[in-house]
Protein backbone atom coordinates (compact mmCIF):
# COMPACT_ATOMS: atom_id res chain seq x y z
CA UNK A 1 0.00 0.00 0.00
CA UNK A 2 2.95 2.09 0.41
CA UNK A 3 4.55 1.80 -2.85
CA UNK A 4 1.15 2.74 -4.11
CA UNK A 5 0.75 6.04 -2.44
CA UNK A 6 4.44 6.84 -2.86
CA UNK A 7 4.06 6.30 -7.20
CA UNK A 8 0.34 8.59 -6.51
CA UNK A 9 1.98 11.22 -4.72
CA UNK A 10 5.30 11.69 -6.95
CA UNK A 11 2.87 12.37 -9.72
CA UNK A 12 0.64 14.45 -8.36
CA UNK A 13 3.71 16.25 -6.71
CA UNK A 14 4.57 17.05 -10.81
CA UNK A 15 1.34 18.12 -11.16
CA UNK A 16 0.22 20.56 -9.27
CA UNK A 17 4.09 21.64 -9.16
CA UNK A 18 3.23 22.33 -12.81
CA UNK A 19 -0.03 23.98 -12.07
CA UNK A 20 1.05 26.10 -9.28
CA UNK A 21 3.32 27.79 -11.77
CA UNK A 22 0.96 28.33 -14.47
CA UNK A 23 -1.44 29.41 -11.83
CA UNK A 24 0.23 31.11 -9.82
CA UNK A 25 -1.36 29.63 -6.81
CA UNK A 26 0.16 29.70 -3.60
CA UNK A 27 -2.38 26.87 -2.09
CA UNK A 28 -1.69 24.59 -5.01
CA UNK A 29 2.09 25.43 -4.55
CA UNK A 30 1.54 24.24 -1.02
CA UNK A 31 0.02 21.23 -1.78
CA UNK A 32 2.60 20.27 -4.37
CA UNK A 33 5.13 20.90 -1.57
CA UNK A 34 3.06 18.72 0.65
CA UNK A 35 2.94 15.44 -2.44
CA UNK A 36 6.69 15.97 -1.80
CA UNK A 37 6.66 15.33 1.06
CA UNK A 38 4.15 12.61 1.31
CA UNK A 39 6.67 11.12 -1.04
CA UNK A 40 10.00 11.13 1.20
CA UNK A 41 7.47 10.16 3.94
CA UNK A 42 6.02 7.24 2.45
CA UNK A 43 9.73 6.26 0.75
CA UNK A 44 11.05 6.49 4.55
CA UNK A 45 8.41 4.62 5.69
CA UNK A 46 9.42 1.87 3.93
CA UNK A 47 12.93 2.09 4.88
CA UNK A 48 11.86 1.94 8.67
CA UNK A 49 10.03 -0.61 8.01
CA UNK A 50 12.78 -2.57 6.64
CA UNK A 51 15.33 -1.76 9.48
CA UNK A 52 12.69 -2.30 12.38
CA UNK A 53 13.17 -1.75 16.08
CA UNK A 54 13.87 1.85 17.35
CA UNK A 55 14.61 3.20 13.92
CA UNK A 56 11.19 3.01 12.99
CA UNK A 57 10.74 5.79 15.69
CA UNK A 58 13.75 7.50 14.37
CA UNK A 59 12.39 8.22 11.18
CA UNK A 60 8.84 9.40 12.22
CA UNK A 61 10.79 12.03 14.42
CA UNK A 62 12.97 12.89 11.15
CA UNK A 63 9.49 12.83 9.25
CA UNK A 64 7.35 14.78 12.16
CA UNK A 65 10.76 17.47 11.41
CA UNK A 66 10.17 17.51 8.21
CA UNK A 67 6.58 18.52 8.47
CA UNK A 68 7.09 21.52 10.69
CA UNK A 69 9.64 22.71 8.17
CA UNK A 70 6.80 22.54 5.27
CA UNK A 71 4.73 24.44 8.04
CA UNK A 72 7.12 27.50 8.41
CA UNK A 73 7.77 27.32 4.80
CA UNK A 74 4.97 27.40 3.21
CA UNK A 75 3.74 30.61 5.87
CA UNK A 76 6.93 32.25 4.06
CA UNK A 77 5.59 31.53 1.02
CA UNK A 78 1.62 32.85 1.32
CA UNK A 79 3.49 36.09 3.31
CA UNK A 80 5.22 36.61 -0.25
CA UNK A 81 2.01 35.82 -2.61
CA UNK A 82 -0.06 37.87 -0.30
CA UNK A 83 2.78 40.78 -0.93
CA UNK A 84 3.03 40.53 -4.66
CA UNK A 85 -1.20 41.14 -4.27
CA UNK A 86 -1.92 39.25 -7.56
CA UNK A 87 -4.56 36.69 -8.14
CA UNK A 88 -4.04 32.82 -9.06
CA UNK A 89 -5.89 31.33 -11.97
CA UNK A 90 -9.19 29.69 -10.66
CA UNK A 91 -9.94 27.18 -13.48
CA UNK A 92 -6.87 25.36 -12.95
CA UNK A 93 -6.75 25.96 -8.98
CA UNK A 94 -10.14 23.99 -9.25
CA UNK A 95 -9.49 21.59 -11.68
CA UNK A 96 -6.15 20.25 -10.01
CA UNK A 97 -7.97 20.73 -6.67
CA UNK A 98 -10.34 17.64 -7.59
CA UNK A 99 -7.79 15.68 -9.37
CA UNK A 100 -5.56 15.55 -6.28
CA UNK A 101 -8.63 15.08 -3.97
CA UNK A 102 -9.06 12.03 -5.84
CA UNK A 103 -5.96 10.76 -5.69
CA UNK A 104 -5.80 11.08 -1.75
CA UNK A 105 -9.13 10.13 -0.87
CA UNK A 106 -8.29 6.91 -2.40
CA UNK A 107 -4.67 7.14 -0.60
CA UNK A 108 -6.66 7.43 2.41
CA UNK A 109 -8.79 5.11 1.91
CA UNK A 110 -5.77 2.85 1.83
CA UNK A 111 -4.28 3.65 4.79
CA UNK A 112 -7.32 4.14 6.96
CA UNK A 113 -6.66 1.35 9.36
CA UNK A 114 -3.15 2.40 10.06
CA UNK A 115 -4.15 5.53 11.58
CA UNK A 116 -3.85 4.16 14.91
CA UNK A 117 -0.48 2.47 14.62
CA UNK A 118 3.09 3.43 16.16
CA UNK A 119 5.01 6.47 15.38
CA UNK A 120 5.48 6.03 11.88
CA UNK A 121 2.25 4.69 10.80
CA UNK A 122 0.37 7.38 12.11
CA UNK A 123 2.91 10.25 10.64
CA UNK A 124 1.95 8.29 7.56
CA UNK A 125 -1.96 8.69 8.32
CA UNK A 126 -1.85 12.16 9.25
CA UNK A 127 0.14 13.11 6.29
CA UNK A 128 -2.41 11.42 4.10
CA UNK A 129 -5.53 13.16 6.50
CA UNK A 130 -3.86 16.51 5.79
CA UNK A 131 -3.74 16.03 1.75
CA UNK A 132 -7.51 15.00 1.92
CA UNK A 133 -8.24 17.97 3.58
CA UNK A 134 -5.68 20.49 1.92
CA UNK A 135 -7.46 19.50 -1.22
CA UNK A 136 -10.98 20.13 -0.21
CA UNK A 137 -9.32 23.81 1.11
CA UNK A 138 -7.75 24.07 -2.14
CA UNK A 139 -11.46 23.81 -4.16
CA UNK A 140 -12.78 26.48 -1.11
CA UNK A 141 -9.65 29.13 -2.36
CA UNK A 142 -10.08 28.12 -6.07
CA UNK A 143 -14.11 29.39 -5.25
CA UNK A 144 -12.77 32.22 -3.32
CA UNK A 145 -10.75 33.47 -5.77
CA UNK A 146 -13.11 32.74 -8.81
CA UNK A 147 -15.83 34.99 -6.95
CA UNK A 148 -13.46 37.73 -5.38
CA UNK A 149 -11.14 38.23 -8.13
CA UNK A 150 -8.50 38.59 -5.18
CA UNK A 151 -5.50 36.87 -3.90
CA UNK A 152 -6.45 36.39 -0.35
CA UNK A 153 -8.57 33.07 -0.70
CA UNK A 154 -5.42 31.39 -1.87
CA UNK A 155 -3.87 32.79 0.89
CA UNK A 156 -5.57 32.12 3.69
CA UNK A 157 -6.07 28.79 2.57
CA UNK A 158 -2.29 28.05 2.27
CA UNK A 159 -1.96 29.63 5.64
CA UNK A 160 -4.48 27.32 7.32
CA UNK A 161 -2.37 24.26 5.58
CA UNK A 162 0.78 25.59 7.13
CA UNK A 163 -0.66 25.41 10.16
CA UNK A 164 -2.11 21.91 9.83
CA UNK A 165 1.63 21.21 8.66
CA UNK A 166 2.94 22.63 12.10
CA UNK A 167 0.12 20.73 14.33
CA UNK A 168 0.54 17.43 12.68
CA UNK A 169 4.76 18.00 12.53
CA UNK A 170 4.40 18.45 16.23
CA UNK A 171 1.92 15.40 17.56
CA UNK A 172 4.07 13.22 15.38
CA UNK A 173 7.38 14.12 17.22
CA UNK A 174 6.23 14.06 20.86
CA UNK A 175 4.61 10.39 19.50
CA UNK A 176 7.80 9.06 18.03
CA UNK A 177 10.37 11.25 21.47
CA UNK A 178 7.35 8.87 23.60
CA UNK A 179 8.34 6.02 21.63
CA UNK A 180 11.84 6.53 21.80
CA UNK A 181 12.03 7.47 25.45
CA UNK A 182 9.52 4.56 26.49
Amino acid sequence: MLWIALVANVLMFGIEVAAAIWSGSSALAADAADFLGDSANYALSLGALALGGAWISRVALLKGMAMSVYGIAVLGYAAWRAWLGVPPEAITMGVVGILALAVNFGVATLLYRFREGDANMRSVWLCTRNDVIANILVLVAAAGVFGTGTVWPDVAVAATLAVLGLTSGTAVIRHARAELTG
